[in-house]
């Protein structure tokens, strides 16, 4: 884990701190994260303990394990979070993120063609990325 980072939604309406955080950005293809995003969605780590959000959040339960959430005033989209699980924050909150690496790629199998991105990181199809984490039905 890193170093502490704070950053801010479009508005400066929602300031997050984070503590401590994964090093890296990780990018999702799935259904669910493209409609989100409209393409792959990248996703900053970090544990819930060090994870410190103040400002109009809001939440949106997008499945039946995890909840996104965004900026009740600008709209911008915060984080991603499994019921029981850490943080993933949208890694551009953060200036400091752009000097972080890729790390990995999950659903590659259904990564639009315009979304490959460079680098020699872990590139996880659909079926290996649902077999280790019971409880994602697909990525409808």
């Amino acid at each position: 884990m890193n170093e502490m980072m704070t950053g801010h939604c479009l508005c400066k309406a929602v300031d997050l701190r984070l503590t401590s955080h994964a090093g890296g950005v990780s990018a999702c293809h799935c259904a669910m994260c493209r409609r989100w995003s409209g393409g792959a969605t990248l996703c900053l780590e970090a544990p819930a303990a060090d994870v410190t959000a103040t400002g109009p959040v809001q939440v949106y339960r997008s499945s039946h394990f995890a909840e996104r959430a965004f900026c009740g005033r600008c709209g911008t989209h915060l984080w991603i979070r499994d019921d029981d699980g850490d943080y993933d924050l949208m890694p551009g909150l953060f200036d400091a993120a752009a000097e972080l690496p890729l790390l990995r790629e999950i659903y590659t199998d259904r990564a639009f063609a315009c979304m490959a991105f460079r680098g020699d990181h872990p590139r996880v199809p659909a079926a290996e990325h649902e077999a280790g984490h019971n409880h994602v039905e697909g990525s409808a």
